[in-house]
């Protein structure tokens, strides 16, 4: 008889797997993330004792605790302050081990990029929790905080040394304009039948699209694409339904992004259709493989039309979304059906929250304010799935026939690159691409299940 194991969807513990990872934020929405250090072992399993109650799970995410949405994740310096045994901490994976910024060059972060740059205490190894707090206004996010302030209270072995407030923009948008968030991968299990099963509303269900991946691919416990269980950290209790997680905060050069729109166009429409190109998408969300010519909202509003397309039949020369855009980029889909690359073995999920107030509308200079994005990217290999798309598909030009070209929006681009964009009669190569992201800083997290918590709670060293 024919096994079939492998065929039937798999169920997700979702009442014990961190919300954010599976769910949508609300939109509107205000939040912060704070970075602690825990100089008491004792003291930071007391905080976390006290925040696993508030944590919201994918299973009530629709009714979450203090009507906000409170997730926590920890480096691996921070499960060793905690009091983890040395074996366990041995059995986690090398990259999470070393940390992000051991690891920079892999990722296009020297230069001004490099860790020697970044944000304090970003990429230390005084980085040992990370939370993270979201509601749909003000007063329900002051709510958590004040369950977070109330947690921290006569613990001195615990000590904030890091916040960073994200609130959605105004326009519901990007500081470069783009409606963010689309095209999210459909992981098994967790889509909207599974939310009626369990007798849920499905607002706040994060839709998914392409081919289902195995959940495997972003929770631990689970098969992968690879019909195995990826390499599990030990006791399994602290492993299961757990994810790693790359955090990456982004400076955005907005100004300069408009000036080089500005001066590489001779219209504001050829300036839109421009930044067009460098995404893959017009500012509204609608991709250029369905809308070439001019931006489509109705089609953008439409999440299943907005990702109802593939390239190797509708786009195979880029002539609509160039080979180099960054969406065709950060996935492929299926354009590389004819090579030995399977795009699922690289994806990731991924969450931006926008920081520090837009740049006015029109203005072409810097005005020395903060703001970009932060990225949170979640999966159960950081090397094959983070690292890999940062190093190969960001920075590297080769897989697309590109040579040294970069991701035109988020690559390490140093103002003498170039890109691409493919028409007839004779193609059109834009030269001198700077830098439009600098890096801040960023963190590789482990994001334990809720029983894992709970565990990491109770440790009795």
């Amino acid at each position: 008889m024919a096994d079939t194991t492998t065929r039937r969807p798999q169920e997700l513990e979702l009442d014990d797997i961190q919300g954010t990872l599976l769910r949508q934020r609300p939109s509107p929405y205000v939040g912060a993330y704070f970075l602690l250090r825990v100089d008491d072992p004792a003291d930071g399993r007391r905080l976390l004792a006290r925040l696993v109650p508030h944590v919201a799970s994918a299973a009530r995410w629709w009714d979450p605790p203090s009507s906000a949405w409170l997730s926590v994740a920890l480096s691996h310096s921070g499960l060793r302050a905690l009091g983890v045994p040395q074996a366990s901490l041995d059995s986690f994976p090398e990259a999470f081990r070393e940390g992000m910024a051991a690891r920079a060059a892999r990722l296009g972060d020297t230069g001004e990029n490099g860790p020697e740059h970044w944000d304090a205490p970003l990429g230390s190894p005084d980085v040992h929790l990370a939370l993270s707090a979201f509601a749909p206004d003000t007063a329900a996010l002051e709510s958590v905080l004040d369950v977070g302030r109330a947690a921290l209270r006569s613990l001195p072995g615990v000590r904030m040394l890091y916040r960073l407030d994200a609130s959605q923009l105004p326009t519901g948008r990007t500081h470069l304009g783009f409606v963010d968030g689309i095209g999210e991968p459909d992981v098994e299990g967790a889509g909207v039948a599974s939310i009626l099963q369990a007798g849920r509303d499905p607002h706040g269900y994060l839709p998914g699209f392409g081919p289902t991946i195995k959940a495997g691919e972003f929770l631990l416990g689970y098969e992968n694409q690879l019909g195995r269980l990826a390499a599990m950290p030990q006791p399994e209790t602290l492993a299961r339904n757990g994810t790693y997680v790359a955090f990456r905060k982004l400076h955005l050069k907005v100004a300069d992004f408009r000036r080089y729109l500005r001066d590489n166009a001779s219209s504001p429409e050829e300036e839109e259709l421009l930044a067009a190109k460098m995404v893959g998408r017009w500012r509204s969300g609608a991709p250029l493989v369905l809308a070439p010519d001019h931006d489509d909202p109705d089609l953008a509003a439409d999440p299943t039309r907005a990702n109802d397309f593939g390239y190797a039949q509708d786009d195979p020369a880029g002539l609509r979304c160039p080979l180099g855009s960054h969406i065709r980029r950060m996935n492929p889909r299926d354009a590389l059906a004819d090579t030995m690359v399977d795009v699922r073995l690289h994806r990731a999920l991924r969450r931006g929250t926008t920081y520090g107030p837009m740049l006015p509308e029109g203005a072409l200079e810097d005005d020395g304010v903060e703001r970009g994005i932060v990225f949170i990217f979640m999966g159960a290999d950081l090397v094959r799935q983070f690292e890999f798309i940062k190093g190969q598909w960001a920075n590297d030009g080769d897989f697309v026939g590109l040579g040294t070209e970069k991701d035109p929006v988020i690559g390490d681009n140093d103002g003498t690159g170039t890109f691409t964009i493919p028409r007839r009669p004779v193609r059109r190569r834009l030269q001198q691409l700077p830098r439009f992201a600098l890096t801040r800083g960023g963190e590789y997290l482990f994001m334990p299940g809720i029983r894992a918590l709970n565990w990491l709670a109770e440790l009795d060293t």
